[in-house]
């Protein structure tokens, strides 16, 4: 059988795809934030930054809250409002929203999304982004990947990983490489597509901005967040995995990294 060409990004063109790929039927990211909110009294207005398919909102929808999920693909905001609905669902870019001023009780970007901003400028109009959407004591729930892990570790660096599944019948493979561009400070990621169908490999670049912790803390600092939690497990993606009455720990040394910020009355 021969496949159609892949498209421009196989898994934001295709939610579907993305969700057998890097499944979570437990909702185990949707319950950790949702922990997150309830054990610092946030309010039910919440805004999931980076929503994707819409699993995470629609938990917290699910919980009892008032839930926006904004993604920058309209792949991702079709497929979250036609499978996982309930939360409103609109378009908006990380590096520039504006969705009203003091709208919600807390924002939500899980997954390493603020790490896709890269500059110093577009992490501040982040949380500057944040800080006006945000009612006075209103919450930032963020989990991402941790820069201070790879000072001096290579163990997920610089060799593919290759992972099989089965979409619609054809045989999919990726081969995902990591590697450190110290200069811009990222985590670049080269991941290449095949096929059993045919179709000449595909490669997919990325980045996510090298955040360490202390630099993180100043960052929020700056912006009028007091830093309640900034640890790196357990969560969603640490091994093991968080679950339910387990409480945060107090280093910030593993691969992920958890910050849970308030912003101060006073904005």
């Amino acid at each position: 059988m021969t496949s159609a060409p892949l498209p421009h990004n196989l898994l934001t063109d295709n939610p579907e795809l993305y969700e057998v790929r890097f499944p979570d039927p437990g909702r185990l990211a949707g319950r950790w934030a949702e922990d997150c909110l309830r054990r610092h009294g946030a309010g039910t207005r919440v805004l999931d930054m980076g929503c994707g398919t819409g699993r995470d909102a629609a938990h917290l929808h699910g919980a009892g809250r008032t839930v926006t999920g904004a993604d920058i693909s309209e792949a991702m905001l079709a497929y979250a409002r036609a499978n996982h609905p309930g939360p409103a669902y609109v378009h908006a870019d990380l590096h520039g929203f504006d969705l009203g001023l003091d709208v919600f009780d807390a924002v939500v970007c899980l997954d390493s999304a603020l790490l896709y901003c890269h500059s110093n400028d577009q992490l501040d109009a982040f949380l500057s982004d944040c800080r006006r959407a945000l009612a006075a004591g209103g919450l930032l729930v963020a989990e991402m990947r941790n820069g201070a892990y790879f000072l001096g570790r290579t163990d997920l660096l610089d060799t593919a990983t290759v992972n099989s599944f089965i979409w619609q019948g054809t045989a999919y493979r990726s081969h995902t490489t990591l590697t450190v561009d110290r200069t811009a400070q990222l985590l670049r990621r080269s991941r290449v597509w095949t096929t059993d169908g045919g179709s000449a490999p595909v490669e997919q670049r990325s980045a996510w901005r090298l955040l360490f912790p202390h630099e993180l803390r100043h960052l929020l600092a700056t912006h009028g967040f007091e830093v309640l939690e900034l640890h790196d497990g357990p969560g969603p993606r640490t091994e093991p995995p968080w679950q339910e009455g387990r409480l945060p720990g107090d280093t910030t040394d593993a691969d992920r990294l958890h910050v849970v910020a308030r912003l101060n009355s006073t904005h």
